[in-house]
């Protein structure tokens, strides 16, 4: 029988890819619409996509970890298609609610905060229904570790929207024409979905027996994913109220650059999500124990050098990715969004363990706490500093958040974290850094290669350093050929 850590390490892999994919094509997008749109098209862009993400923790009411937490276990159909179309329901109803409230007050939000692009705001209310609901048809797919289908999906879903987009932005349709395929790209993600699910559980008018049970799960959690989205997104919202939509493709240009080690998170929690409950409730810890802990360090190992390579590569990589004056100025947010986004992924790890010993509703007051910081910090540093007092703010409210979680988590067990390899690994980045600092790329072949030389420069100076054991090298060697296991 196949180990968890092998299985773990194939999903990681497959999921990886598929990340990656997202990740290239959010980078081909930046360049379609601010080279063609400018920093204010690509500002307004950011404002629909962080609009979305303000408003659907208020309407999710908790039932997508609902949905993971118990329809995982579930072997009957007949318990899967009500568990299911339960929460598609409740969703529905409560995105329409918002849909036409955002609809309603479109006007006001436009003048606001979208340089007065009234259209563009009605449109996002018709996604406020429409992404959710993709998300969780994709969730029910993630929850039953259908890591292939889950992975093809997403990626066909990015394909799409780019080509969609690329073939409206050089044919000269401007920002609501890339709205538009936005929200076209969304139905047809949609459309798939239902047809795949549909093909696997079925289809069923729900009878919402066991949506008091998932309520009750979710709801108590709801106000902490609420307040974390806060932390997350409304720093756009209030640098367009003082800046205005240009600042904010400025800053969201240099913030998506600066967030790939959350990337890498994103597709170990996917993995972690689904492994280590079972192991913790069959009594396995020390598995879940070597999970945690290998987690930690190959997260460490990728997210280090990232922090060192956005200082000195920032700048280089943005002017190849969108404009001038974003690269100017946006290049001081990536490597305080990088480190930020290191400090929340670490979290994200640390967090696995509240989950597996059910002590969750501590995350509703710390990320409360977090998010009232993070607002009245935002409230003062962007009228002065502008958007780097924005990136700052989120760096402490991160840091604050992971150090309550941390101080919780660790009471109710511990994992191992190699701080010696941590060292080794601040050391190889550091030498990587100068390299690239000396190397000092300016067009797009320098910049590519500088990239690939330091990625080279910073592994081979970390198997110097013995950064990684004999057995970690069997166990990834054994891995391609389907042989050792940790």
């Amino acid at each position: 029988m196949e180990s968890s850590y092998k299985k773990s390490a194939r999903d990681t892999i497959i999921v990886g890819v598929a990340t990656l994919v997202q990740f290239l094509m959010g980078l081909f997008i930046m360049p379609l619409i601010s080279k063609s749109m400018g920093a204010q098209g690509y500002g307004i862009w950011s404002q629909v996509n962080t609009t979305i993400g303000l408003i659907l923790p208020f309407t999710h009411l908790g039932l997508g970890g609902a949905m993971i937490r118990f329809l995982a276990a579930e072997k009957r159909r007949e318990d899967i298609q009500e568990g299911f179309y339960s929460v598609i329901m409740a969703i529905f109803a409560t995105n329409l609610i918002a849909a036409l409230i955002v609809i309603t007050f479109a006007s006001l939000l436009a003048a606001n905060f979208f340089d007065g692009a009234v259209q563009i705001v009605r449109i996002t209310g018709i996604l406020i229904i429409l992404s959710p609901a993709v998300e969780h048809y994709l969730l029910l797919i993630r929850t039953f570790q259908q890591v292939k289908t889950y992975s093809l999906l997403i990626v066909l879903e990015d394909c799409c929207r780019v080509g969609l987009i690329g073939f409206v932005v050089l044919n000269g349709y401007g920002i609501l024409g890339v709205i538009l395929a936005f929200m076209a790209v969304k139905i047809l993600a949609l459309v798939v979905l239902f047809f795949v699910v549909k093909s696997h559980i079925g289809l069923r008018w729900p009878r919402f027996s066991r949506l008091k049970e998932f309520l009750g799960y979710g709801l108590p959690l709801v106000p902490g994913g609420i307040a974390f989205c806060l932390v997350k997104l409304s720093d756009r919202y209030i640098i367009a109220f003082f800046l205005g939509t240009t600042a904010v493709g400025i800053y969201s240009a240099g913030y998506g650059l600066g967030t790939l080690p959350y990337l890498y998170m994103s597709v170990l929690t996917f993995v972690l999500f689904a492994t280590l409950p079972q192991l913790y409730d069959e009594g396995r810890m020390a598995e879940v124990k070597t999970h945690l802990r290998y987690s930690f360090k190959y997260f460490m190992a990728m997210a280090i050098p990232f922090v060192f390579g956005a200082a000195v590569l920032g700048k280089p990589i943005l002017r190849l990715f969108s404009t001038a004056q974003i690269a100017s100025e946006g290049c001081h947010v990536v490597p305080v969004i990088a480190l930020a986004v290191t400090i929340l992924s670490v979290y994200s790890i640390i967090l696995n363990i509240l989950v597996l010993t059910k002590k969750v509703k501590v995350l509703v007051p710390i990320w409360i706490g977090a998010s009232v910081i993070h607002l009245g910090l935002n409230m003062l540093s962007v009228p002065i500093i502008g958007i780097v007092g924005a990136a700052i703010t989120t760096l402490i409210a991160y840091a604050l958040a992971l150090s309550v979680v941390s101080y919780c988590a660790f009471k109710e067990f511990t994992f191992t974290i190699d701080w010696l390899f941590i060292i080794k690994s601040l050391i190889a980045a550091a030498i990587m850094s100068v390299a690239v600092w000396l190397m000092h790329p300016q067009r797009l072949m320098a910049t590519f290669i500088t990239v690939i030389a330091g990625v080279v420069i910073y592994g081979v100076a970390l198997v110097a350093l013995r950064g990684f054991s004999r057995k970690e090298f069997r166990f990834f060697w054994g891995l391609l050929r389907r042989g050792d296991t940790l």
